[in-house]
């Protein structure tokens, strides 16, 4: 347990049952009435912001996370696997751990990070720029370069995002795992 005036931005705290990281901290002293404390937290588990104010002084759970770097190994069913880059040990996680967004990106042999809270996984992290082949496209035309108009296109691992019309089958394109857009072809 902390004091909320011990807290600092970065620290991850246990919140209303939530493990949340403290992304904001402002401590304010007003000339009248009592200190309070203003933080923004951001849920680990779901990446919802939370606007909190503490009047006064009072204790809040501190929580150590530990990242670690693993390696996707394969996807079997609705679990996924992967391989600690330390210990070698193997990690299942279900469709619901490792979110839809994320796991559309991910291909055999891709380092992640994988942080922990008391050996329990509790976030999966990739790149945040990933290199993947193009499996199927409408054929490119050419002098379709500087139209602006796009075509969808399924990537290796089964994602389809929207190209521009002069990207062909087989291309190695630089997609932006966030967003899920197309960036440049490697």
């Amino acid at each position: 347990m902390i004091s909320t005036n011990d807290m600092r931005p970065g620290q991850a705290i246990m919140y209303e049952g939530r493990i949340c990281v403290i992304t904001d901290y402002d401590r304010v002293k007003p000339g009248k009435g009592p200190t309070f404390v203003r933080a923004k937290l951001k849920d680990v588990m779901t990446g919802q912001v939370l606007d909190k104010t503490w009047r006064g002084e009072q204790k809040v759970e501190l929580i150590i996370l530990a990242p670690r770097p693993h390696q996707f190994l394969y996807r079997q069913g609705d679990m996924f696997h992967f391989m600690d880059l330390q210990s070698y040990d193997q990690v299942a996680l279900s469709e619901k751990q490792v979110s839809e967004d994320l796991a559309r990106f991910l291909r055999e042999n891709m380092e992640v990070q994988i942080t922990f809270h008391n050996q329990t996984p509790v976030k999966v992290e990739i790149p945040a720029f990933v290199e993947l082949k193009v499996t199927s496209t409408a054929p490119g035309l050419r002098g379709d370069t500087v139209s602006g108009a796009s075509k969808p296109a399924t990537l290796e691992t089964g994602a389809t995002i929207q190209v521009p019309l002069f990207i062909n089958e087989g291309d190695v394109l630089k997609v932006d795992t966030r967003t899920g857009t197309y960036v440049t072809r490697a």
